[in-house]
């Protein structure tokens, strides 16, 4: 029963993270920079669309675009990490973060393509 449960919203996990990354990214920057941040909030209309309604081929672009900017910040962030000389504390705890969240978007980007090939919505 909690396993059908757990499998059954299992495939949300992908969208609710990137919405959570896009009201993080939100409330981050209109902290500085007020009413020029609301337009940030239009990224996540796709991930509330595929969670009300959701459909295969947009899931599918969506896993694959996202594919590709995980890629972009994994060399991004490998080509920041070896150019660091001196790691301070603050240094080796952006390098922490930065790795999880790069980590992160990648695998839910894996987990959208995966969802759109083997699950029918």
């Amino acid at each position: 029963m909690q396993m059908k449960m757990i499998s059954k919203y299992s495939k949300f996990v992908p969208y609710l993270y990137f919405i959570a990354v896009i009201v993080y990214w939100f409330t981050d920057v209109n902290k500085s920079s007020g009413i020029t941040a609301y337009p940030i909030l239009l990224f996540g209309i796709p991930f509330i669309w595929q969670l009300i309604k959701p459909s295969k081929k947009l899931n599918f672009t969506l896993g694959i675009t996202f594919v590709c900017i995980s890629s972009y910040l994994i060399l991004a962030y490998l080509s920041d990490l070896f150019n660091i000389i001196t790691l301070t504390s603050a240094t080796k705890q952006f390098i922490i973060y930065g790795g999880l969240f790069v980590a992160a978007n990648f695998i839910m980007a894996l987990w959208m393509i995966r969802n759109s090939i083997k699950r029918s919505f």
